[in-house]
């Protein structure tokens, strides 16, 4: 019973200094986004990767068959070198979307009273 006690005080203390933590700074949300857009472009250049594996391989496999190629499948795409995100870009897009949003809520505010 008191392990079960303990255990139960030790996690709220651990939930409420984990509350207290403060907020990430400039360089640490740079530092995070260049870190996602690295892991965004592996991925394409991976994707990339295997689909000119499966091209070879499919050309392999139709010159040793004698079949047909199939002429419906899309090129492959290549994603190019890694260009780091500009930090311009989505400060620049961020407030338009709240000043958007603001003529859209009187619209509605104005077109509620008129169903009555």
């Amino acid at each position: 019973m008191k392990n079960w006690l303990i255990a139960i005080v030790s996690l709220a203390a651990a939930g409420a200094a984990v509350a207290k933590l403060p907020p990430p700074s400039e360089e640490a949300k740079t530092a995070a986004e260049l870190a996602k857009a690295k892991a965004a472009w592996s991925d394409k250049v991976a994707a990339y990767q295997l689909c000119k594996a499966q091209d070879k391989l499919a050309d392999r496999y139709h010159k040793e068959k004698g079949g047909k190629k199939s002429a419906d499948t899309p090129a492959c795409a290549d994603p190019g070198a890694f260009v780091p995100p500009t930090a311009a870009a989505p400060a620049a897009a961020a407030p338009a979307a709240p000043a958007a949003a603001a003529p859209a809520a009187q619209a509605t505010a104005q077109a509620a009273p008129a169903k009555k």
